[in-house]
């Protein structure tokens, strides 16, 4: 057992040890290695972070373990968001890169993670039952998280309306996300299902369990808060001197980073045969992004010298609402809480496109086509717009769970 712990572990904890040094020492290397180091940092600690929370989960339950597994799960990303923010609150050049990170992890989450994920879920269904499976269905619990991302996606379309993200806005959205904890929290407690590494070190005894999870957690959030301001400004620098564009490294390259270890425990729960769970995840994450990330950032924004509002530019008032279109198909699309298989390829091509033809002009286009295709999802999916955007506010319970889907 032991072995097999340390296997994964010990990699992740040696690639952020060169980050370490260097910070400590105070070096500041070529913007292309600070890249891949202080990158690389970044990546191996997320791993950790994600593992620690969820093997977290066999000995915190309730509330308080709800809110802190999730604001730690998004501290690789949101140490990097943030960091951009509030420089942007004295450097106003830096305004463009806090709006391109959240938008490039949102549209990366929804269309390349949640399209995988249900591609290989699929995959895995149809081999094991010995027949096409061409639809993946959630657990109708996933509604709760689906009513709160429908309205966050919908809130949402205030930033492109404005030109702004605004501190009401913010603190608005930060309200939502501390009611989503507490919905949450209020659920009928479960067994939780580990997989991977996690599996393993929630299968420890309590004795070593316990320390292993504290030591990760503290281990990784002080080599991310390390690593977050060189890594960022190591991308920036990397662009100018390569002369590759500075906001397409930020939007892309980052959340790559920062959301690998997410992607890999959403796969492993598909190949385990767990798709739903895997979605729950990803759809998750995503209100953690419409809410706490977005909220934090006019935040952020003032608490480094800016004003009350943190005001987009032309080019990020398209890329926020090409990210809110997505976003509202992905909700439309899902609120009779199934998955087919055409959508996950859809979803996975219009992300594509965005690469294919990335001029102003193709944005717009891609916004009216997400637009159109959410329309037509709502349309089909009428009868389930209501239900979800009440599952917020109701009670939910086993029974009623069990009454939904008999009702399906």
């Amino acid at each position: 057992m032991f072995s097999k712990l340390v296997r994964p572990l010990a990699p992740c904890v040696l690639l952020t040890l060169p980050a370490l040094v260097l910070r400590i020492g105070g070096v500041h290397p070529p913007a292309v290695v600070g890249l891949a180091v202080f990158g690389a940092a970044v990546v191996a600690s997320s791993f950790l972070l994600a593992w620690a929370a969820e093997a977290a989960r066999v000995d915190i339950s309730g509330p308080l373990a709800i809110a802190i597994l999730a604001v730690i799960a998004v501290l690789p990303e949101y140490a990097v968001d943030l960091y951009f923010a509030y420089t942007a609150g004295s450097d106003p050049s830096y305004v463009p890169y806090a709006a391109a990170n959240m938008t490039g992890s949102n549209r990366l989450l929804l269309g390349l993670g949640w399209s995988v994920v249900v591609v290989i879920a699929l995959a895995v269904a149809s081999r094991r039952s010995g027949r096409t499976v061409r639809e993946l269905v959630l657990e109708s619990g996933h509604r709760v998280e689906l009513g709160f991302l429908a309205i966050a996606s919908v809130v949402a379309f205030v930033v492109p309306a404005t030109g702004q993200i605004h501190l009401v806005l913010g603190f608005a959205l930060l309200g939502l996300f501390a009611f989503y904890l507490w919905k949450v929290s209020r659920a009928e407690a479960e067994e939780p299902d580990l997989v991977g590494p996690a599996a393993r070190i929630g299968a420890l005894p309590t004795r070593a369990r316990r320390p292993l999870v504290i030591g990760l957690f503290v281990f990784a959030a002080a080599v991310i808060l390390a690593s977050a301001e060189p890594f960022a400004d190591s991308l920036i620098q990397t662009g100018t001197q390569f002369g590759v564009d500075q906001f397409l490294l930020v939007q892309w390259l980052a959340p790559l980073a920062s959301e690998a270890p997410e992607f890999i425990v959403a796969i492993l729960f598909a190949v385990h045969g767990k798709g739903s769970d895997a979605i729950g995840t990803l759809i998750s994450s995503k209100v953690n992004q419409w809410t706490l990330l977005v909220g934090s950032l006019p935040i952020a924004y003032l608490l480094g010298g800016g004003s009350a509002a943190l005001v987009l530019d032309a080019r990020q008032v398209e890329e926020f609402l090409l990210t809110a279109t997505q976003t509202l198909l992905g909700v439309a699309a899902l609120l009779a809480l199934r998955f087919p298989r055409w959508l996950a390829l859809t979803l996975l091509g219009l992300f594509a496109l965005q690469f294919v033809f990335p001029g102003q002009q193709a944005r717009y286009v891609l916004c009216a086509v997400y637009a159109a295709l959410a329309l037509g999802a709502l349309i089909h999916n009428r009868r389930h717009i209501l239900p979800t955007l009440a599952a917020p506010f109701r009670k939910h319970t086993k029974a009623a769970e069990e009454i939904e889907i008999l009702t399906h």
